[in-house]
C-alpha cells in the first residue's frame, strides 16, 4: 500500500497540495489516483478534516477518520508551518520543482503569507496555481462575495441546485453527499490539467480560479436553459423529470425503484413487457407530448405493475430492456458484484485498526495506464523527511528545522 506507483498516466507530475476539508483534497486526489506525485502540505495541527468522522470503533490512534481517508489517499504528507520564516523557505524550495499547486484557503490568505501566485510564479514561471474558493478569487472577477466564506450547502443554495431539488416547489432540499465540494474539485482537476497541457508548449504557468458556486451553476443546465428559453423558473419537482413521462421514482413492493422511457422505443417496450400493448396507441400515451400532459395517468399505469413486485423481481423483468434501477443504499452497493468487479470498493489500511476500510474507487478506467488506490492517506507529517531529502535538504538541516518547529 505504501510503495511507489507502477502505473498512472500522470506519472512525472508533481503537485503541491495546500488544501483542507473536501473540495481541494478531492481535486488533488483525482490527480494522485492517476499517478501524479501529490505532496500534501499540512500545518502543524493538520488538516481540519482529520478530526471529522466516522472513526473505526477499535481505532485508539484516531489519526484521522473516514472523511480524510477518502479524499487524501495516494498522497505523501508533510508538515510545514507556512507562518514560520524557515518553513516558508522550505516551501519555496518545493515550489521550484512543482508543476502545480492547489489551495483552497479564503481569498487573500496565501498573499498575506507572502506566498501568493505572483510570488510563486516569480520563483517558478511554469507553475500552475489553482485556487478553489466559495465565490472565486478576485483574479477571475471580484464580486461583493469574493471574501465571504462558503461551504457545500452555501454553494448548493446560491448555485441553484437546492432551488431545483426537493419534493415540491415549496421545499428546496440539500442534495446528499457534498456536491458543493466534489463538483468544484472535479472542475479544478480538469482545469489544472488544461493549464498543465498548455504549459508544455508555452513554458508558462497560469492562475486557475474555481468557485464552488460557479461550479454548481454549471452543473445544472436546466437552471439557465429553462429560464433563458422560456422565462420560467425551474422549481423542485420531486423525483420526476417534468419534461418526460415516465422518468422518475416509482414504488416497488419492498421499496423504491426508478424507471424511464426517454424518446424512442422505450415506452412501447415497457408496454410489451407489462403485457399492455393496447397502451401503445392509447391517445393519452401515444406521443411523448401526450404522456407528459397525462403524466399522472402514466405513473398510475407504471406503479400498478411495480407495486406488486419486489425490486429484485423488477430488475430481472426490466433490466437491460428499459432504463431501470432499484434505488440502492450502502448495503445494496456492497452486496452487488458490479462494484467489486469494477474495483469501486477498494480496501485500504486504517491506522490504529487491524482491518481494512473501504473507500470509493477510481471511476475512470484507462486501458494502458490505469489509475488506482495504492496508498492510504498519510499520517501527519509521515513523509516530511523523505520529501525534503529528495529536494536536496540535508539531514542536519531537516533536524534543525524540526527543532525550530518549522516542520514536523
Amino acid at each position: 500500500m505504501s510503495g511507489p506507483f507502477v502505473s498512472g498516466g500522470l506519472q512525472g507530475l508533481r503537485i503541491l497540495d495546500v488544501t483542507q476539508a473536501l473540495a481541494g483534497p478531492f481535486c488533488t486526489q483525482l490527480l494522485a489516483d492517476h499517478g501524479a506525485d501529490v505532496v500534501k502540505v499540512e500545518p502543524p495541527a493538520g488538516d481540519v478534516s482529520r478530526r471529522i468522522g466516522p472513526f473505526v470503533e477499535e481505532d485508539t490512534l484516531r489519526e484521522y477518520g473516514g472523511m480524510y481517508q477518502c479524499c487524501n489517499r495516494n498522497k505523501r504528507g508533510v508538515v510545514i508551518d507556512l507562518k514560520h520564516a524557515e518553513g516558508q523557505a522550505v516551501f519555496l524550495r518545493l515550489v521550484e520543482t512543482a508543476d502545480a499547486l492547489v489551495e483552497n484557503f479564503r481569498a487573500g490568505v496565501m498573499d498575506k503569507l507572502g506566498l501568493g501566485y505572483e510570488t510563486l510564479a516569480a520563483r517558478n514561471p511554469r507553475l500552475v496555481y489553482t485556487s478553489i474558493r466559495g465565490f472565486g478569487d478576485a483574479r477571475g472577477g471580484r464580486t461583493r462575495y469574493t471574501d465571504w466564506p462558503a461551504v457545500d450547502i452555501v454553494a448548493q443554495a446560491m448555485g441553484g441546485l437546492m432551488g431545483i431539488t426537493g419534493p415540491d416547489a415549496g421545499s428546496p432540499t440539500k442534495v446528499g453527499g457534498g456536491p458543493g465540494d466534489t463538483v468544484p474539485g472535479l472542475f479544478a482537476a480538469f482545469a489544472t490539467m488544461v493549464a498543465l497541457w498548455e504549459a508544455r508548449g508555452s513554458g508558462k504557468g497560469q492562475y486557475v480560479d474555481v468557485a464552488l458556486v460557479d461550479s454548481l451553476l454549471a452543473l445544472s443546465e436546466s437552471i439557465t436553459v429553462n429560464y433563458s428559453y422560456t422565462g420560467e423558473i425551474p422549481r423542485p419537482a420531486g423525483s420526476r423529470l417534468p419534461q418526460i413521462a415516465p422518468f422518475g421514482r416509482v414504488a416497488a413492493r419492498d421499496g423504491w425503484v426508478v424507471l424511464a422511457a426517454p424518446p424512442g422505443r422505450f415506452w412501447s417496450e415497457f408496454c410489451r413487457i407489462v403485457d399492455r400493448p393496447e397502451l401503445i396507441d392509447d391517445p393519452r400515451f401515444a406521443t411523448e407530448h401526450a404522456r407528459v400532459e397525462n403524466s399522472d395517468a402514466v405513473y398510475e399505469v407504471v406503479e400498478a405493475f411495480t407495486r406488486t413486485r419486489t425490486k429484485a423481481q423488477l430488475l430481472d423483468i426490466f433490466g437491460g430492456k428499459v432504463p431501470f434501477a432499484p434505488i440502492y443504499d450502502s448495503a445494496d452497493i456492497f452486496a452487488d458484484p458490479h462494484f467489486r468487479i469494477r474495483d469501486m470498493l477498494p480496501g485500504v489500511e486504517q491506522p490504529g485498526s487491524n482491518r481494512l476500510v473501504t473507500v470509493p474507487g477510481v471511476p475512470a478506467k484507462l486501458s494502458r495506464t490505469p489509475g488506482g488506490v495504492r496508498r492510504r492517506a498519510p499520517l501527519l507529517g509521515e513523509h516530511t523527511g523523505e520529501v525534503l531529502a529528495a529536494a536536496g535538504v540535508s539531514t542536519e538541516r531537516i533536524d534543525a528545522l524540526r527543532r525550530a518547529r518549522a516542520i514536523a
